[in-house]
């Protein structure tokens, strides 16, 4: 993998074992040449981790809708900047950049993204590597919701599966690296017809 979509928070929340966590990814992309493509923003989240990668000389690339250019803050200081005109477009971008993704703790902008990623790859339009570091548990309970949904018939096992889940940036990375992507046919198959 030559580069991540990383997707996080504009904020750094309360506990800073998150912050920690992002500094950890940073520095994992850089000891292992992986470029990092985000939201294009200097703070919160997303800021620690460009900082941290461009403290080392990574490549950062950041990717921001016209429309949040200031809203977010954009980073001034990023390998490239790329300027989309709507939030659409700037993830078709981002697919066109990467060879995977991950998830760190953030808001609706983070689970938007991070499930537009697992639905491309479960109707088979890509076949990348789709990661959540749960950090201190932060995504316990979205995965108990996904648990919920196979349960009722609303999502594959299989396509459950698709989502590799670590609260170890080491673990979580060499567990990306070494996805298969399910074999997929050209008809959307119904959990339950």
């Amino acid at each position: 993998m030559k580069k991540i979509a990383v997707f996080c928070g504009s904020s750094l929340g309360f506990n800073e074992i998150y912050k920690n966590d992002a500094i950890k990814l940073g520095n994992h992309f850089i000891e292992n040449n992986i470029g990092m493509v985000y939201g294009g923003g200097k703070i919160g989240m997303m800021g620690v981790l460009a900082d941290t990668m461009l403290e080392k000389k990574g490549e950062v690339i950041g990717v921001i809708p016209g429309l949040l250019r200031h809203e977010e803050v954009a980073h001034t200081e990023i390998t490239k900047m790329i300027v989309t005109k709507t939030m659409s477009k700037r993830k078709v971008k981002i697919s066109k950049l990467v060879d995977g993704y991950i998830a760190l703790p953030g808001g609706f902008g983070t689970l938007d993204e991070i499930f537009e990623a697992l639905t491309l790859g479960q109707l088979g339009i890509e076949r990348k590597p789709v990661g959540i570091l749960n950090t201190n548990g932060f995504f316990n309970h979205l995965i108990k919701q996904l648990d919920v949904m196979v349960t009722e018939g609303y999502l594959k096992q299989s396509n459950k599966e698709m989502l590799i889940v670590s609260d170890s940036v080491d673990e979580l990375c060499t567990l990306m690296l070494n996805y298969k992507a399910p074999i997929m046919t050209k008809v959307i198959n119904k959990v339950v017809s």
